[in-house]
């Protein structure tokens, strides 16, 4: 494809919305000699009037040039090479430019061969994450067509979807994702490639796909993203029994409207990200709820704490045994947040308990997700608001035993 060049006038990007690091990074890379341009996400992000989460730099120089003129920089990866420069608690991602055979059908086990920028752009994955910005000119260099389908909000693949998907599957997560993120209009052919492609995605990295999810999940697009999982039957892949709850279960909708909740707090700037086993956590509420229901309550049997913590161990395990594993910490905390909603809630009519609070360290976990199911069932706002008081002073005593001790 033709490169194309587009100026300030045309891509109306501010240099000042670009990290200063990032500038001060590329900057020193060309004064050493080589060439650096932002890429990825955050030219796409600064297109769409967006504020990038991340500023990756892709460049000439190889890791080893890269580490020797940065410090505060370490290499990581051994199947994708790449540079993290770090200044305080932000961390660069640079990468080398890379080469590679777009038309081979293998998966892509390494990705450590150098190339040219025109090079790098075609082993990307969408034509919209195919851009360069080089802060020198302030100018957009575009082998792909992507400024263009920017513009007419149209997702396509950089070369054969069906190919590239097998290569690497995760692009059809991806593809998913900013579907649901931007609401772009998607090409037939790549809509198609990930209809018949879609099983490939077990070939993948099982943390990769995890990471993808979870960052979905606190994007503010999380419903329609597990929706198009569902609709897609990706979801079946990695999770078969909450795929199976979302087809057929009637409660299938309390997921959602957890989820819409999510998002609504999270697309608002000022509120702070939920903590990740919260949002995990709400995938699995309202099939554990279904749970304790056909199993206890229909029978006219109460269940006690010990049993129900076994149900929520039971039904993690179930879910994520085959191909999603979950982090050891974060089933820790799901497992606690999940169990503590039942002494929270007790079920049963007339179980009434003195309020105590647990010594649990993910209990204020277990408090706010009670304070979303609140958001969703205002009859629980009161429960919740007697608990946060008694945990609240329970803090302010313990920092005042503390005190004294000193």
């Amino acid at each position: 494809m033709e490169k194309k060049i587009y100026t300030s006038e045309e891509h109306r990007i501010p240099i000042n919305k670009v990290d200063s690091h990032a500038l001060y990074v590329m900057e020193k890379l060309r004064i050493a000699g080589f060439v650096a341009y932002l890429v990825g996400g955050s030219v796409r992000d600064l297109l769409l009037g967006k504020k990038p989460k991340d500023f990756d730099i892709s460049t000439s120089a190889s890791p080893e040039q890269i580490k020797g003129i940065f410090r505060n920089c370490i290499l990581i990866g051994r199947r994708f090479r790449l540079a993290h420069i770090r200044f305080g608690r932000k961390i660069l991602e640079v990468s080398t430019f890379r080469s590679g055979d777009i038309e081979a059908h293998e998966l892509i086990v390494r990705d450590n061969q150098w190339g040219y920028p025109e090079e790098d752009a075609l082993r990307r994955d969408f034509t919209i994450n195919g851009l360069f910005y080089d802060p020198a000119t302030q100018t957009i260099i575009d082998y792909v067509g992507g400024f263009a389908d920017l513009q007419k909000k149209y997702l396509r693949t950089i070369g054969k979807p069906y190919i590239r998907f097998k290569q690497d599957p995760v692009r059809m997560l991806r593809l998913l994702k900013f579907q649901a993120r931007f609401g772009f209009e998607v090409d037939q052919e790549a809509h198609i490639a990930l209809l018949e492609c879609r099983g490939e995605i077990t070939k993948s990295s099982p943390a990769r796909i995890l990471e993808e999810i979870l960052r979905m999940l606190e994007s503010g697009s999380a419903k329609l993203f597990i929706q198009l999982l569902s609709d897609h039957g990706i979801l079946y892949h990695l999770v078969p029994v909450l795929a199976r709850f979302l087809e057929k279960e009637k409660e299938s909708e309390d997921i959602y409207i957890f989820l819409e909740e999510i998002d609504l707090i999270h697309k608002d700037p000022i509120n702070p990200l939920f903590e990740r086993p919260i949002i995990f956590s709400c995938l699995v509420y309202p099939i554990l709820e279904k749970r304790i229901h056909e199993t206890y309550l229909e029978r006219d049997h109460t269940p006690h704490l010990g049993q129900i913590q076994m149900e929520v161990r039971e039904l993690l395990r179930e879910l994520f045994h085959s191909f999603l594993l979950i982090p050891k910490k974060l089933r820790t905390s799901m497992n606690s947040i999940l169990t503590s909603q039942y002494r929270l809630t007790p079920v049963g009519k007339n179980i009434k308990r003195k309020k105590r609070i647990s010594r649990d360290p993910d209990f204020s976990l277990a408090l706010k997700f009670l304070n979303l199911r609140a958001c969703i069932e205002p009859g629980l706002q009161k429960i919740y608001e007697e608990w946060d008081q008694k945990y609240v002073e329970m803090i302010k005593h313990k920092k005042q035993r503390e005190k004294q001790k000193r």
